[in-house]
């Protein structure tokens, strides 16, 4: 357990330096930024969002069992593992999105620039808060199209972020599960991917740098768990140690 727990540590250390680094110099959202580096966010950001999501989820799953090379009982109970601790990601994110409800910074700058109320704003049902996002932004030729759309469909409240919870916790079950297989590139893209995902909510007006780093660390903590749990029922994530062959030596013929 001390051994996972230190990997998955050092991988959370990773995902924290950017939000943290943002959280304190004390940058803020504002819209307008260019466009063909939102394109890129966005597109990165679709990798978590529904439907494609499932697609992520899926694709992932198979490759990490094709590292692990597990047996099909083994194999098939990590797959259930790994579901659920991103499942119990995302169901503890929503209760804490009720209780907490905290304004999307794209809301407070609609207060601002629109004089809508986020606290009217938020009492409204989500299909009429986006149909009144597409109202408000029709003639807002400075937000990209695909950013307008995003906000109709993101209307929900922001802390923590759900996007953040699903890529760090795939990036730290790849640093929990996959590093004593020295599956180096793998993890090293799940860690850039789960940063590009975060910084993404950033600059989309979709999170505050505090949601990122709360959600990172109820991830590292889910992860931690489901890493101890796999190894406990699946079996050592270390691969087999390789045969050495028997050398016999023969005496030669004098």
């Amino acid at each position: 357990m001390l051994s996972i727990a230190k990997r998955t540590t050092a991988g959370a250390a990773i995902l924290l330096v950017m939000p943290l680094a943002v959280w304190i110099s004390g940058w803020s959202w504002e819209p307008g930024q260019t466009r063909w580096w939102l394109r890129f966010l966005f597109w990165m950001t679709e990798t978590v969002t529904q439907p494609w999501g499932i697609i992520t989820h899926i694709v992932l799953c198979a490759w990490f069992l094709w590292c692990l090379r597990f047996r099909l009982k083994a194999a098939l109970m990590l797959f259930l593992i790994l579901a659920c601790a991103i499942m119990a990601g995302q169901g503890l994110k929503n209760l804490v999105k009720e209780r907490v409800q905290e304004p999307r910074p794209y809301v407070l700058w609609l207060e601002k620039s629109h004089n809508i109320q986020a606290s009217e704003f938020y009492t409204l049902k989500r299909k009429d808060r986006g149909s009144l996002v597409k109202e408000q932004l029709t003639s807002q030729h400075d937000i990209p199209g695909f950013l307008r759309k995003h906000w109709q469909k993101e209307t929900g409240f922001a802390f923590p972020s759900g996007h953040t919870m699903f890529a760090a916790s795939w990036a730290l079950l790849g640093v929990g599960l996959l590093w004593p297989r020295r599956r180096t590139w793998t993890i090293v893209i799940l860690l850039a991917w789960a940063t590009s995902v975060m910084g993404s909510r950033l600059l989309l007006g979709m999170h505050w740098p505090r949601d990122l780093v709360v959600a990172t660390l109820i991830s590292w903590l889910l992860v931690t768990l489901a890493t101890w749990l796999a190894q406990r029922i699946c079996g050592p994530l270390t691969p087999p140690a390789e045969e050495v062959p028997e050398i016999i030596e023969r005496d030669s013929d004098t």
